[in-house]
């Protein structure tokens, strides 16, 4: 998951969907009663992404790099409201 702005602690997360065995929650009314409970346990990074862009003819190079930041999350509580 992206960042949350938490380090380390217990967060709130809205559902979009919510599935029970053949129960499938998805309505936006029953949805404002559903909350979700997760624990970060911490942050990382995820894997390198490079890319190399170039133009013909015109001594136009570049390479670039990117990493993405995400934090672990453990669900620890769902509830349907």
């Amino acid at each position: 998951m992206e960042l949350l702005g938490v380090s380390e602690g217990e967060v709130s997360l809205t559902p979009v969907l919510v599935v029970d065995g053949d129960t499938v929650v998805s309505a936006p009314d029953a949805l404002a009663k559903a909350s979700v409970k997760a624990n970060v346990i911490g942050l990382t990074r995820g894997p390198k992404i490079t890319g190399f862009t170039y133009k013909n003819k015109s001594n136009n190079r570049r390479r670039w790099g990117h990493r993405q930041n995400y934090a672990t999350i453990q669900i620890t509580g769902i509830k349907k409201g």
